[in-house]
């Protein structure tokens, strides 16, 4: 996927102003609108045209580009890093499926989410008073914290327009309490958090989606946890009782004799705890010792003439 340089087909320097990106936006659309236009290329370059106003003419996604973006030049093979946006706090005015989906992948890739708009509490005494635009943002924790409840503090980034029209970063930090059992893209609601109310309004709330970093030992899907354990060739054939680690502690695990790679096995309730809580899956993976020495080579040699075996049996027609 090539990185599309939004400013470039507006004609406009990155530091512009969002009156200056509409004035350019204006005059460069009546330019190539289809129904106008002469130029052989107009309905390509107003499609182009219109997919790099819907980022920048929005203050939020247009820091988000920005930020991504430093360092980039249009047409450059490009992928977004893994959870590029946390952190990035927005206030819900996405695009939805058929606005994504109108535009290009590199769009669809970034911005390719919904949304919620204000909403409004009638019956005020003056006419009505404006409820604050709820504001989300996805936020990186540990594995470990679902299964033990923590507090930690957590810096958001949040665009803002100056008095000039130019877009910039505020930062916020916030001291969260993660619940116990807490699951990957569950969202914690921090009350008045968001946008402030207009009138006699309340602030809108912060929604937190919650992720989980990567980790070199577990993965998780849902309630359940999954690890791959390596067994050597001996300890999957004869059996044996390995101690394996989990987000709760170490647990003694029976390995039956004759496991097989990829086999799972499951510690019930040993997955994220709740009410209901989730599996611990071991997945078995066998490790084959190198034959890096004269002794091991020996080894496997003997192993060759006493245990004929063909793996790939199956195979044969």
């Amino acid at each position: 996927m090539d990185y599309k340089d939004y400013y470039q087909p507006l004609g406009v320097e990155r530091d512009a102003s969002q009156d200056e990106i509409k004035r350019a936006y204006r005059k460069l659309a009546r330019k190539y609108h289809p129904d106008v236009s002469k130029e052989p290329d107009a309905e390509a370059r107003f499609k182009e045209l219109g997919e790099a106003y819907a980022v920048l003419k929005d203050p939020e996604k247009r820091a988000a580009y920005d930020e991504l973006g430093a360092g980039w030049k249009g047409g450059q093979e490009f992928r977004p890093p893994p959870d590029w946006d946390a952190g990035f706090e927005y206030s819900g005015s996405g695009f939805d499926g058929a606005d994504a989906a109108a535009y290009s992948d590199f769009f669809e890739s970034l911005f390719g989410r919904g949304g919620t708009g204000p909403r409004f509490d009638a019956g005020a005494r003056h006419g009505y008073r404006a409820r604050g635009e709820d504001h989300h943002a996805k936020v990186l924790i540990d594995l470990e914290d679902a299964y033990h409840g923590a507090t930690r503090s957590i810096s958001l980034r949040a665009p803002e327009l100056d008095e000039t029209g130019h877009v910039s970063v505020k930062d916020r930090t916030l001291h969260v309490k993660i619940p116990k059992g807490v699951k990957q893209g569950q969202k914690i609601r921090l009350s008045g958090q968001g946008s402030p109310g207009q009138g006699d309004g309340k602030a809108g709330d912060l929604y937190l989606e919650i992720e989980f970093r990567p980790h070199r030992l577990y993965r998780a899907e849902g309630k359940d946890v999954y690890m791959e354990l390596p067994l050597t060739p001996w300890e999957a054939a004869l059996g044996a009782t390995i101690k394996v680690p989990t987000p709760a502690g170490p647990v003694d695990l029976k390995i039956p004799a004759g496991a097989g790679n990829g086999q799972k096995l499951r510690l019930k309730g040993r997955g994220i705890p709740s009410k209901d809580p989730g599996d611990f899956y071991v997945i078995i993976t066998l490790s084959v010792p190198p034959a890096n020495s004269d002794k091991a080579r020996d080894f496997y040699k003997k192993m060759r003439e006493d245990l004929p075996y063909n793996p790939r049996s199956h195979l044969e027609v």
